[in-house]
């Protein structure tokens, strides 16, 4: 059952999602609008340069725009195949946009290489006037995303893209004001690769925190390992907590199920009610599952001695992770999240 809380909590998501959305939509507009003109310039003047830049763009432009429909597939409700609804598709998007930057960045340093072996004239002119139309382009498309929401990890990935041209294009003004005073043209292709160097540092970033996500690994700022001693302390009608998961279906969305021991006689709801409060507040997990048990695990297998050893000792079954060490246990049920979309 959802508390005003948590649909406080849903209403700000979905307000972020939207402005979002509309960031990125109005980037890919920008990248796409600027991509035509590079190709009509090109077929125009029989600049091969114009066209190789074209492409660059339409690589950011299909990353962009496949940000811009993850959005607008969060969208959709949760239904019996999708129980968590389609919010996932944002990180799986993030994570591989961010693979595209480490493709492009690849396909630069070689064309950088092959050109300071090979170096080829270039019309320091044609290049300067592009790349301040693309600087103008992508300095506009990078405020637009830059005023979004820094968690959302689909953001992320389009604004990597357009700072990856916004970078490119800083780096080829300033190679073309050096051509055409000194005439060296070797300065493209390295300072080309100095700015594949900063590209790749951040999709790094970016596919290592999407990984994490998709591997259902724990949230960032969530201390796993307190989760278990905190509830014992601040919900006094705990005897033990144990089989603590954590993980987060996106950034802003943390999702946990745990087990909770409660002496016979005790109000197993106001129990749930009162570790989820607890969970909120001092961890931010607005989506949780709690298993009730009396003495205990209903996930063991009956053992005669085993039980009479944890009657004996019931804080003594558990391993430092808060987990009963049972070789027979395994994690072949099913959870539905309480409070999270049917």
């Amino acid at each position: 059952m959802s508390g005003p809380q948590e649909n406080s909590h849903d209403h700000d998501h979905d307000h972020a999602g939207h402005a979002s959305e509309r960031r990125v939509a109005v980037a890919a507009g920008l990248t796409g609008l600027f991509m035509l003109a590079e190709i009509a310039g090109g077929l125009v003047s029989g600049s091969l340069a114009l066209l190789a830049d074209a492409g660059h763009m339409f690589v950011d432009f299909a990353g962009l725009a496949l940000a811009f429909l993850a959005f607008r597939i969060a969208h959709r409700p949760a239904n019996a195949r999708n129980t968590y609804g389609y919010d996932r598709l944002q990180i799986l998007v993030a994570y591989s946009n961010g693979l595209v930057l480490f493709g492009i960045t690849a396909v630069i340093g070689f064309e950088a290489w092959a050109r300071l072996r090979n170096p080829a004239p270039v019309l320091g002119g044609t290049m300067l006037a592009v790349a301040v139309g693309g600087l103008l382009v992508n300095v506009a498309a990078f405020f637009v995303l830059h005023g979004g929401d820094r968690e959302d990890l689909n953001l992320r990935g389009a604004l990597l893209h357009v700072m990856g041209d916004l970078l490119g294009s800083v780096a080829a003004i300033a190679a073309a004001l050096v051509i055409l005073w000194t005439g060296w043209t070797p300065i493209d292709p390295i300072l080309s690769v100095l700015v594949c160097l900063l590209i790749l540092a951040n999709a790094w970033r970016l596919v290592r925190d999407a990984g994490h996500i998709l591997l259902e690994g724990a949230p960032a700022g969530v201390e796993t390992a307190e989760i278990a001693p905190t509830l014992r302390r601040e919900v006094p009608a705990v005897a033990d907590i144990h089989h603590v998961h954590v993980w987060a279906i996106t950034p802003k969305r943390k999702a946990a199920t745990l087990h909770a021991v409660i002496a016979e006689g005790q109000d197993g709801m106001a129990v749930i009610r009162a570790l989820k409060a607890v969970l909120e507040t001092r961890f931010g997990i607005s989506h949780a599952t709690v298993e009730i048990e009396h003495g205990r695990c209903a996930d063991r297998v009956p053992d005669d001695h085993d039980h009479d050893h944890a009657e004996a000792h019931p804080h003594r079954a558990h391993d430092h992770t808060g987990h009963r060490r049972d070789p027979h246990h395994h994690h072949g049920h099913v959870h539905r999240m309480i409070g999270s979309p049917a």
